[in-house]
This record gives structure tokens, sequence and C-alpha cells, in this order.
């Protein structure tokens, strides 16, 4: 009779606990190993650099045990569609957010009601106006701006005048290169003078006429910088419509076959190349581990490479995805 008894209590024991880590899960679906599914939006769909970002988070996802979908505006100054792509990703109940916000101001609330829905977010590439948020994963735009300004400080001999052509406005993440390089020129380089600093519309097309404009408004100009992928590719094209590539010195921000190009042909003295595949895996791992509970880094920090005449094979074979290859 006592034996029995001491069965009934074990089995009830053992029903409570069964009970019990039924009831967790329940309560915590993340302790059972699901495939998180994690929402990454890019600043706009159309440009070829946010595909090698898109690349780089599939592979993190892969690695990583995720499933990744990918949602956002066409082109990168539609902020009410990112808007939406955000909103759309909380409908849909992804475990994630991993966001590249293409206005420091306008996407700051939606950024706050990621964290509000108790969603992780990750900001990917460029700053935002908003604290609540798990990681920053981006380049060191500053940083990369002001090595824009010593190598065409070094190219024209410390004097002469050169243009800056923009982004659009309230891009953090162009606007710091810009500041990087305004900055450096300022302290450092006394005999030099920016002629004009223009913002553009965030295309191609538009970057290159706006450059050809200047030039025929400047045409005492030196060198020109130009502050990533839309607004360099532009800005060189412009300058070869007014057939000025490699009399004027040029420098890149983010890396693109034709500017490679340039810089083989000693048209375009350099490329300040970001990393794009690194942000997009990096900004994707961030959030799988934040989802398994592992303690992530408030900020990190991806290196901008230097692309030359002199290390462009070199760069070519080790970072082929980074230079859109």
């Amino acid at each position: 009779m006592r034996t029995n008894h001491i069965y009934a209590t074990v089995l009830l024991l053992a029903s409570a606990v069964l009970f019990s880590l039924g009831v967790y899960k329940k309560l915590h679906p993340r302790a059972e190993n699901k495939v998180f599914q994690i929402a990454v939006i890019p600043k706009g769909t159309a440009n070829m650099w946010w595909e090698v970002v898109r690349k780089g988070a599939e592979r993190a996802a892969q690695e990583e045990n995720c499933t990744v979908s990918w949602n956002g505006p066409e082109v990168e100054t539609d902020r009410e569609k990112q808007i939406q792509a955000v909103e759309d990703a909380l409908i849909k109940r992804a475990d994630a957010v991993v966001i590249g916000p293409n206005d420091y101001k306008a996407l700051a609330r939606p950024i706050e009601n990621i964290a509000g829905k108790s969603v992780p977010c990750i900001v990917i590439d460029s700053p935002v106006a908003a604290e609540k948020y798990d990681s920053f994963v981006g380049t060191d735009n500053y940083k990369g701006g002001a090595e824009a300004a010593r190598l065409l400080a070094a190219a024209i001999g410390g004097h002469g005048q050169v243009l800056v052509i923009r982004f659009v406005q309230n891009s953090a993440s162009t606007d710091a290169r810009d500041a990087g390089f305004t900055d450096t020129i300022k302290k450092d380089y006394p005999g030099i003078e920016i002629l004009s600093a223009q913002y553009t519309l965030g295309t191609v097309e538009d970057a290159r006429q706006k450059t050809i404009d200047l030039l025929e408004r400047f045409p005492q100009t030196d060198a020109v910088f130009a502050v990533n992928h839309p607004s360099s590719v532009g800005a060189f094209k412009g300058i070869e419509t007014q057939k000025l590539d490699g009399k004027i010195r040029f420098v890149a921000f983010d890396s693109d076959p034709i500017l490679l190009d340039g810089v083989a042909r000693g048209k375009v003295l350099a490329i300040i190349a970001q990393n794009p595949f690194e942000i997009g895996y990096q900004g994707v791992r961030q959030a799988a581990r934040k989802l398994r509970g592992e303690t992530i880094e408030r900020s990190l920090p991806i290196p901008s490479m230097t692309v030359t005449r002199d290390n462009l094979e070199e760069m070519k074979k080790l970072y082929p995805q980074a230079l859109g290859l």
C-alpha cells in the first residue's frame, strides 16, 4: 500500500513537471527551437548597394537558422513607403526587424513603435533620431569622409577648389560623410576652398545633371567628392560628359563596376568603399543573437576600405561582394 502511494506521488510530480514545461513553452515560444522570422527593411530596393546588403542578410539567415523577408521602398527618398514596410512587418508578427532608415527624423517614431511592441530592432547603415533600438551596425561615415578629404587634398597639393555632390537631406549616413569631408578640409587644408555642396534628388541622373551644372558654373574646379553610390556614379558620369575625367580629381563613396573601371583607367582617384555584405550579414546576426537571449553590442562598426589604382586588383580578389562584383 505504501509502495503504491510512493508511485502515485512520483506520477503526480512528473505530471506537474510536464505540465509546467508545456505552459512555459506556450508562454515563451522562443524557448523552443523555432525558426525566427526577421524582417529586413532597406532604404531602397532599386539600388545595387542594397542588393549586396540583401546577400549578406540572407547568408546570415542561413547560418542562424532564420528566414528573412525583404520589403522596402523602391527609391531611397520614399519615406512613407518605408514607414509602411515597418507597419507591415509588425502586422505580420516578425520576430525582429532590421532596418536601414532612409530619413533620420521621419523614421524615429516608427522605430520607437517597434520597441513598443517588444520586438528586437537592429538599425543598419544610417543612424536615426531614436534611442529605443537594440544595436546599430554600420560604417564610421564621418571617418570615411575625412579620409576622402585627405586623399583629394594630397592629389591637388593642398591648394585648389572642390565641389561636394551630396545625397538627399536628412540622410544621416551621407550627411556624416559630408561633415567629415568638410570639417577636415576647413581644419587641415586652408588652401582649399569648397565652392559648393549640392544636394541631389537621390538618383544617378539627377546627380549627373547637377554635377554638369556645377562644372559649367565653376570651370575652375580642381576636384569633386560624392557621398554615396547614386551621387558617385552620377557625378562621375557628369565629369565624363564634360570631358573632364582624368583632369578633375574625383573621390567616390561606395563602389560600382563603373567606378572600379574608372579607378583602373586613372579617371577616379579613389573609392571609399563600405562593406554592404558585412552590414547585412551582421545586422541579421545581431537580430538572431538578441532573439536567442544573448547580449549584443549597442554599436557594431564595420570598417570601410580605400580602393586606389595601386591596390585595385588585390581588393577585387579579397572583397568582390563588398565592391559589388
